[in-house]
C-alpha cells in the first residue's frame, strides 16, 4: 500500500505550524495507524530528519493519549475506535491522509501532534473525586447498589479522557467529558454527599480553562471512541440547576 501523508509539524507552542508531505510505500494493511507512523519516523531518522512527535502509551484503546485528527475526524474514520486501534486496512492504496492535532484553545499544541491536555486534569482536581472518609475497605455487598445505577455509573466511567469530544465540537466544548465524570460518581451512593458541589466546581473549572459551551451538535457522541451518550450532558445540566438552588447546604 502506498500513502501520501500530510502531517502537521510544529516545533513548539509559540512556533508557527505547517503541513509537511511525506510518502510511504509498502505499508501493510495489518499495521495499526501508530505502527505506520513508527515506520515513517524510522524513515525520517534514517534520512537525518526530525521524527514526527505523537503521543501514545498503551496502544490498546485504554489510556486515551493517542488522539489526533485524521482526515477531519478525531481518531479517524472507524466508529468507536481510538487511533492506536485503527488499522491501515481502513484505507486504500494511494490514499492521501491529513493528520493534525486536536484543535482547541484549551489544548495548546506542544509539538507536532501532541497537545497539552492538563486542562482535563485540573477539571478532575476541581471535584471529580470522593473525599468522604470510609475507613477500611468495606465488603463488596456492604452498600447495595441498584443494577441500573451501577450500569449507568459503569458506562460513564468508560470515558478515557482522550479529548475527541472537544476536537469534534464546533465550540470545543468539554461538556461530554465533564458530564461523564460527574455521572460516574453521581450515580453511586458514595458520590451523593458531594454531588452538587462537584458538578458546580467542575463546570466552573471547565469554563475557566477556556472550553466552549455545548450547543447540542451531538458531534461529541459521534466522535467518542467509547460511545459516551449525550444523555449524561442532560444529567449534568439537571444537577447544575439543582446546585444553583441548594448550594452546599446538603454537603458535610
Amino acid at each position: 500500500m502506498k500513502l501520501t501523508l500530510h502531517i502537521w509539524r510544529q516545533a513548539g507552542p509559540t512556533a508557527p505550524g505547517r503541513f509537511e508531505t511525506y510518502r510511504l510505500e509498502n505499508v501493510s494493511e495489518h499495521m495499526s495507524f501508530l505502527e505506520m507512523l513508527d515506520v515513517l519516523n524510522e524513515q525520517l531518522i534514517a534520512e537525518g530528519k526530525e521524527p514526527v512527535a505523537f503521543e501514545h502509551d498503551c496502544r490498546e484503546g485504554i489510556c486515551g493519549s493517542c488522539g489526533m485528527v485524521i482526515n477531519g475526524r478525531p481518531h479517524g474514520p472507524r466508529h468507536r475506535t481510538t487511533a492506536c486501534q485503527l488499522h491501515m486496512r481502513m484505507f486504500r492504496d494511494g490514499d492521501e491522509l491529513w493528520i493534525e492535532p486536536w484543535r482547541a484553545k484549551a489544548f495548546p499544541v506542544l509539538k507536532d501532534l501532541i497537545v497539552d491536555r492538563s486542562a482535563f486534569d485540573r477539571i478532575i482536581a476541581a471535584g471529580g473525586y470522593i473525599s468522604c472518609h470510609t475507613g477500611g475497605v468495606p465488603d463488596a455487598n456492604a452498600i447495595p447498589i441498584p443494577k441500573p445505577a451501577a450500569d449507568r455509573a459503569f458506562d460513564a466511567a468508560a470515558c478515557i479522557g482522550c479529548g475527541a469530544c472537544v476536537a469534534a465540537c464546533p465550540n470545543a466544548s468539554a461538556m461530554l467529558f465533564v458530564a461523564a465524570k460527574v455521572a460516574h460518581l453521581g450515580s453511586l451512593p458514595q458520590g451523593q454527599p458531594e454531588r452538587y458541589r462537584r458538578v458546580r466546581r467542575m463546570v466552573e473549572q471547565m469554563e475557566a480553562e477556556g472550553f466552549g459551551h455545548c450547543s447540542n451538535h451531538y458531534e461529541c457522541e459521534a466522535a467518542c471512541p467509547k460511545g459516551i451518550s449525550i444523555e449524561y450532558i442532560a444529567q449534568l445540566n439537571r444537577d447544575l440547576r439543582r446546585a444553583e438552588l441548594v448550594g452546599d447546604e446538603v454537603m458535610p
